[in-house]
């Protein structure tokens, strides 16, 4: 187990416990939970 501190690019709509996968060239990369969010 990971824990990653992410700042995003573009505003997205987020909540805690929302499932997440990273991608980068259509293939996943990444995969995940939002813990917390910090603003």
């Amino acid at each position: 187990n990971v824990t990653v501190d992410v700042e995003l690019i573009v505003p997205v709509a987020m909540e805690e416990k929302l499932r997440f996968a990273i991608r980068e060239g259509g293939r996943t990369v990444g995969a995940g939970v939002v813990i917390s969010i910090t603003e």
